[in-house]
């Protein structure tokens, strides 16, 4: 199959786009988003040279089941998912902050807290945790949106205090960000999974608040399997993870942190095809669904018909 690296489409009534590390944005009549989750892969943030057959597929169909399934939670910004690696719907203007809530002691959290902090985005944490323990209850951890650079860890208080979101607003941010994540933890634990952590972005339209972007996808979320968690912690032995975090392990292996002066290992076609496997099996054991690879056709032909299609709808 044809991977989706890039696209370069011109629709009626397109009055934007946007190529970000992953994604094609075209907008549509100042009204409407379609969204392209291309192929292309991201680690250290860096765009890969080569992309990943199916991997747009997957994070798109994740995302668009999890969206569905907590629509009555949440009203989200999809209007319609006309093409296995697109979505499309409605602009909104996002919060300036994303939404991480972790339940769990794991990366940024866990270096923090490793490096002797034990206060986290405003959060007091209990000493005595090690990596990867559970945490009495889970902690929203917010970040700054940075338009360049890294998103920076802020706190519910500097959020108010410089009025980046209002109270009002911030408080349905926090009651939406818990049920998510219990609606999430609940989906997880029915596939054998742990939804550790992970981030929702929010965002206003008609003065309403939407869920935005993509939920509970391996970009997005960390997971660890539930059977053996236990034992792992027990025995201060690393926990299996579903993420893409063993991308980042086979770039670090080959000498590879998106550090001045490094260069990314060559992706072969085993790599490319070895990864598109991962990618298909994470599918599968976060949705408990077969992964279903679309037809031979060229690809860019069919996504660009499918978009063109619900176009004529709206």
């Amino acid at each position: 199959m044809d991977a989706i690296k890039e696209t370069h489409f011109q629709f009626p009534k397109q009055t934007g786009f946007y190529k970000g590390k992953v994604r094609d944005v075209y907008t549509i009549d100042n009204k409407y988003l379609a969204m392209v989750v291309t192929d292309r892969i991201s680690a250290f943030d860096v765009v890969l040279p080569e992309a990943i057959p199916y991997k747009g597929q997957v994070l798109n169909q994740i995302a668009a089941k999890f969206l569905t399934g907590t629509a009555d939670i949440v009203p989200n910004w999809v209007i319609n998912v006309p093409d296995p690696s697109v979505t499309v719907g409605r602009i909104c203007d996002p919060f300036k902050v994303e939404m991480v809530i972790r339940g769990y002691l794991a990366g940024h959290a866990w270096r923090e807290y490793s490096s002797g902090k034990r206060i986290i985005c405003g959060v007091s944490m209990p000493d005595g945790l090690k990596e990867n323990d559970k945490l009495p209850e889970p902690i929203i951890t917010p970040t700054t949106k940075a338009s360049v650079g890294h998103d920076e860890d802020i706190s519910r208080e500097q959020i108010l205090a410089k009025g980046i979101v209002s109270a009002v607003d911030y408080a349905e941010l926090e009651k939406y960000t818990r049920a998510l994540y219990q609606r999430g933890t609940e989906i997880a634990s029915g596939r054998g999974l742990i939804l550790v952590d992970t981030k929702y972005e929010f965002g206003k339209s008609d003065n309403k608040i939407y869920l935005i972007d993509e939920i509970h996808t391996p970009d997005s979320s960390r997971y660890f399997y539930k059977d053996g968690y236990g034992e792992r912690q027990k025995n201060n032995e690393p926990q299996k993870q579903l993420s893409k975090e063993f991308v980042r392990k086979w770039l670090i292996e080959n000498g590879f942190q998106g550090k001045e002066g490094q260069t990314i290992p060559a992706m072969t076609k085993a790599i490319v095809n070895s990864i598109s496997e991962r990618y298909i099996e994470l599918f599968e054991q976060i949705t408990g669904e077969p992964f279903v690879k679309p037809s031979n056709e060229k690809v860019l032909d069919r996504v660009e018909a499918a978009i063109n299609k619900v176009l004529t709808t709206l």
